[in-house]
């Protein structure tokens, strides 16, 4: 083998090499172009969580204002207490957005707040009971959130009826190191079944207003990634180059047998 094409084939198996394995920023997701346009963001500060399509709803129904509940809860433990806790049922809004409940059978909740539901249902129930009283929460909402580090992402349930923008942050671990504050993205489905795609720039004070979002279910937050060139093109190129130590090594080995 002549020292030319010994080089040359060195110089192929390092392109084919490089082609191949190279994993610069293929952990970066949800890429857009310079010139996308996202949706505009209207303010939701002051709004709740709203009931939506697959939520599991826990449900309890109480006559007289809710008497005999704090009547239960007053006496203390024992049987009274074991009652009052198998009073407690969970239902599933369906995909229609509706929810059967006992008595009125299939109920629409979807799009209302969790007080505008129960004021709803306590309309409905007051034809079979003396002044109702409902209690509902949302028991399975979460979101999942990329906080910037690449691939990593968290789960983050929503135990409150406001959790904001900054409160799920801050529950992933805050925004990651290597997370760019500028490129902020949200994805949320609507209650029309399209997916709205936002984008926020958290870097300065000005994008606190947009920290106090209130979250839905099922939304997702994407902090984009910078991208880290130098620390994962060493990890890349590392690997080759002892690769092609080793193959310039072997062919000169074999040359000085051969001359």
């Amino acid at each position: 083998m002549k020292p030319s094409s010994g080089f040359q084939w060195v110089l192929t198996v390092l392109a084919v090499a490089i082609l191949s394995g190279c994993t610069i920023n293929r952990d970066i997701m949800f890429k857009t172009s310079r010139d996308h346009t996202f949706d505009q963001f209207q303010d939701t500060s002051s709004k709740q969580l709203r009931i939506q399509a697959n939520d599991v709803l826990q449900f309890r129904l109480f006559a007289n204002d809710g008497f005999k509940m704090i009547d239960l809860i007053s006496e203390g433990g024992g049987r009274d207490a074991q009652f009052l806790n198998r009073n407690i049922f969970t239902y599933l809004v369906e995909y229609d957005g509706l929810v059967k409940l006992p008595i009125l059978g299939r109920f629409p909740v979807a799009g209302l707040t969790v007080r505008e539901a129960e004021l709803a249902l306590e309309d409905r129930y007051v034809e079979y009971y003396n002044r109702p009283f409902v209690q509902l929460l949302v028991v399975n909402r979460r979101v999942v959130v990329f906080p910037g580090g690449g691939g990593d992402a968290r789960v983050v349930p929503l135990d409150n009826n406001n959790t904001t923008l900054l409160e799920a942050l801050a529950a992933a671990g805050g925004m990651a190191k290597r997370g760019d504050a500028r490129q902020v993205k949200l994805f949320r489905v609507e209650p029309s079944g399209d997916r709205k795609v936002y984008s926020f720039d958290l870097s300065d004070i000005s994008g606190l207003k947009y920290g106090d979002i209130v979250l839905q279910g099922d939304d997702v937050i994407y902090v984009q990634p910078n991208p880290d060139l130098a620390s994962e093109a060493l990890r890349d190129i590392v690997p080759i180059m002892t690769l092609v130590t080793t193959i310039i090594l072997a062919i000169g080995v074999v040359q000085g047998l051969a001359n």
